[in-house]
Parts: structure tokens; C-alpha cells; sequence
């Protein structure tokens, strides 16, 4: 064979060439600073602004912590062992982080309860976060407000033995008519769960438990973080569905009921809280009957609750209005009535679009609830301000305790802010 016919036959390689490595210019580190930090001149001295901001923060805040005593038992002994030096009295904290997390009337032996309640929360709320969980988990979430209820407050147990009775009651009357009118199965529920309430309340002994480990605690004596805990779980679980309600009611086609939504959601919306909490205080005792005497945990709950369920509605109305006219004229074609169509429907779909707007109204539920220390609740922020600050031992510690509430509610509002994402992310089947 010539020269020429063996250099016309191909050459076909039969193993890969050796990857090489980048440029360092081109990936790692570098790559992204040049990408994220460094794109534009501008952006560029933005970074070097802000990383000599961060500099400046950090130079006198780290000290500070570093340098902190934990250890004495009144800020003028703080000051003894600094001799002068740059450092937090973290002391304080050491000594009253029961009355911080508690409050100064909860039974010191009787932590463990709360404790208890808090730890169980994880597992009611699990299968409602995360709905990959069994579905038989939310027997156990229907049950966690009556067992937080009597871990915390405890007291009589026919108490919340009666509210479940009420509440199953109710739950079967509306499941054995909704089917055939959902206006008559609601209403019919509502009825059924007040009369047992009433005829279970006659049977129930008006002396309290009087054992050591679950005798009663009146809610005068819940305090600290729990107690805003307890405030933000409960007003954001009921302003929900009565959230839901509004939005739904003033999107009725009947006169009536719409502009009773619409009175309630402008007028609520246009009053601060802070005037809620004060009627709360004041006022919403005289609207019950005379013999009555209800809790001013109660009263503030009903007011929370029904000044954010305002704003819910809202939220949820706009996800209403976002969903396209077909959604409805399917639900139409399909032969659904209005209680089918919006529960299987329109409103799921109404939810996800809402999620950033309903979670946002939760987190600034949950730190509101720091204003109920204007009408003697001794909450977190109502601790600091009230009994800690007020000891001669303590007088001047501002930036610890102040530090410490802020970590505590930032964990919270940065979970519940996660958990939305990661929701958002979950429920983003159009996007797929």
C-alpha cells in the first residue's frame, strides 16, 4: 500500500483524551467572587462598603461576647470581675432564664410540664407541615390542644375532656349532613359541640386537682416565652380557617354576608392592635354575661385571633382572585356544588398562590404578641422590661437581655420563614 492510501484511511481514537483542570480564573473560589462579588465596578465597591461595615460590627461586638462573665450574681459584681474591660454581663441570664423562658409566677417544680407541651408540638405539627408523613399522625394532632391545655394549665381533667367530647360531637353532626346541605351540617355541628359543652359542664366538680404534679395554674402566672408561644400557636391555628371564612364571605354572591366580611375585615384592619389588646383588657369582659368571669388569656386570644384572621383574608382573597375563571367553569362542568368546588378546587389552589403572603402574617403575629406586656402580661419582652430590669441586681443590663429575645424570636420567625420556602419550592407543580 503507498504512502498516500495509508494517510487517506481515518484515524479513529480509541481511548479519551486526559481532562485537564480549569483555568483558575474560571471556577472555585475565584469564580465566584468575580460572579457575585466583583461583576460590575460598581458592585464591587458595594462589597468593600460592606465588608468594612461588617468589620466595624464585628470588631466591637465580638469583644464584647467574648469577653463576657456568666458566672456572678449581680451586675455591680459583672463590673468588679471586667475591671474595667470591654465585656457582657451574660450573668444575667444564667440567673434568670426561668423567669425568661417561665415567668415569675410559674412553679419552679412544674417546668417540666410546659417543657412537656413544647416538645409534643413537633410531633402534632408534623403531619400538617410535612403531608408525606401517615396521615394517622393527625389523630394525634387533633388531640394536642387538649393535651397542651391540661399540661399547662392542668387543674380538673373532665375540663378538657369536655372540649373533646364538644368538639367530636360537633365533627360527627356535620360529617352525617354535610352531604346533604353543608349550610345545615356546619350549623348543625356548631350546635351539637355548644350543647355538650353545656350538659358536660354541669358534670364536671368545681374543685381543681389538688395533685402535686398537675394542680391548677391560673393563667395570671404564665409568663416569659412561653407564653408568647402559646399565643402565637394558638391565634395563628385559629386565624386560619376564620381567615379562610372572610375570604370566602366576601366573595359570597349573597348581599348580606358579604358586607358583614367586608364591615369586619375594613374595621378590624383599620384599628391597631395594640387598641384590641386594650379593649381586650378593658372592655370585652362586659360583652359576656355577668356571672361569667373570662380569662384575660382568652380575651386576648379572641382579639389576636380575629385581628389577624383580618388580614388573612385578604391575603387569601387575593389568591382567590388570581386563579383564572376556567378553574371555576371546570368545577361547573364537573356538576360540583359551591362546597366541592371550593374545597377541592378553588381553594387549595387559592393556598398555594397566598403561602408568602400568609406566612408573613404569621411572623408578624407571632412577634405582636409582645404587646400584650402593655396590659401587665408578663411576657418575654414584658420580663425584661418589668420584673428583671426592676431588681437592683439587674438594673442597666439592656443589650444581653434585649439580644437574648431577639435570638429566641428570630429562630422561630427564620423556621417558619424556611419552612415556607420550602413549601413554596414542594407545592411549584407548574413549574415543573
Amino acid at each position: 500500500m503507498s504512502d498516500t492510501q495509508q494517510h487517506s484511511v481515518a484515524f479513529v481514537r480509541t481511548e479519551a483524551i486526559p481532562e485537564r483542570e480549569p483555568p483558575y480564573t474560571a471556577s472555585g473560589p475565584l469564580k465566584w467572587m468575580k460572579d457575585n462579588l466583583f461583576a460590575t465596578p460598581f458592585n464591587g465597591i458595594l462589597t468593600i462598603v460592606a465588608v468594612y461595615l461588617i468589620y466595624m460590627i464585628l470588631s466591637s461586638a465580638l469583644p464584647w461576647m467574648l469577653n463576657g462573665i456568666w458566672t456572678t450574681s449581680s451586675l455591680a459584681e459583672c463590673r468588679t470581675v471586667l475591671d474595667g474591660a470591654v465585656g457582657a454581663c451574660f450573668s444575667v441570664l444564667t440567673e434568670r432564664w426561668n423567669q425568661l423562658l417561665f415567668g415569675f409566677k410559674y412553679p419552679s417544680e412544674l417546668y417540666w410540664r410546659p417543657g412537656l407541651a413544647f416538645m409534643l408540638l413537633f410531633v402534632a405539627i408534623a403531619p400538617v407541615l410535612f403531608f408525606d408523613l401517615p396521615r394517622k399522625l393527625l389523630i394525634f394532632t387533633g388531640l394536642y390542644p387538649f393535651i397542651a391545655y391540661y399540661l399547662v394549665w392542668g387543674g380538673a381533667i373532665g375540663v378538657p375532656l369536655v372540649a373533646l367530647a364538644g368538639c367530636v360531637a360537633g365533627a360527627v353532626f356535620y360529617q352525617s349532613f354535610v352531604a346533604r346541605n353543608f349550610a345545615l351540617g356546619f350549623l348543625g355541628g356548631v350546635i351539637a359541640a355548644f350543647v355538650t359543652w353545656y350538659i358536660g359542664g354541669l358534670f364536671i366538680p368545681d374543685g381543681a386537682n389538688n395533685t402535686a404534679w398537675m394542680r391548677a395554674v391560673p393563667s395570671r402566672d404564665l409568663g416569659g416565652f412561653m407564653l408568647n408561644m402559646m399565643l402565637g400557636v394558638t391565634c395563628v391555628s385559629l386565624s386560619l380557617p376564620l381567615g379562610i371564612a372572610l375570604a370566602l364571605g366576601r366573595q359570597s354572591s349573597m348581599p348580606l354576608i358579604k358586607v358583614i366580611c367586608v364591615v369586619f375585615i375594613e374595621f378590624i384592619r383599620g384599628v391597631p392592635l395594640i387598641t384590641l389588646l386594650f379593649v381586650a383588657s378593658v372592655m370585652l369582659a362586659y360583652f359576656f354575661p355577668p356571672d361569667s368571669t373570662v380569662d384575660l388569656f382568652l380575651r386576648v386570644v379572641i382579639m389576636i385571633t380575629v385581628f389577624s384572621a383580618a388580614y388573612i383574608a385578604e391575603v387569601i382573597r387575593g389568591g382567590l382572585a388570581a386563579l383564572p375563571k376556567g378553574q371555576y367553569e371546570g368545577a361547573d362542568s364537573l356538576g360540583l356544588d359551591y362546597a366541592q368546588a371550593t374545597r377541592l378546587i378553588i381553594l387549595p389552589q387559592a393556598l398555594k398562590i397566598s403561602i408568602p403572603g400568609i406566612v408573613n402574617v404569621a411572623v408578624g403575629l407571632f412577634k405582636d404578641t409582645t404587646l400584650v406586656s402593655v396590659i401587665s402580661m408578663f411576657d418575654l419582652v414584658g420580663m425584661i422590661r418589668g420584673p428583671i430590669l426592676a431588681s437592683t441586681a439587674w438594673n442597666g443590663v439592656y443589650w444581653e437581655l434585649l439580644g437574648f429575645a431577639a435570638v429566641l424570636f428570630f429562630v422561630v420567625c427564620y423556621g417558619i420563614s424556611q419552612y415556607s420556602q420550602w413549601l413554596e419550592r414542594r407545592l411549584a407543580t407548574d413549574h415543573r
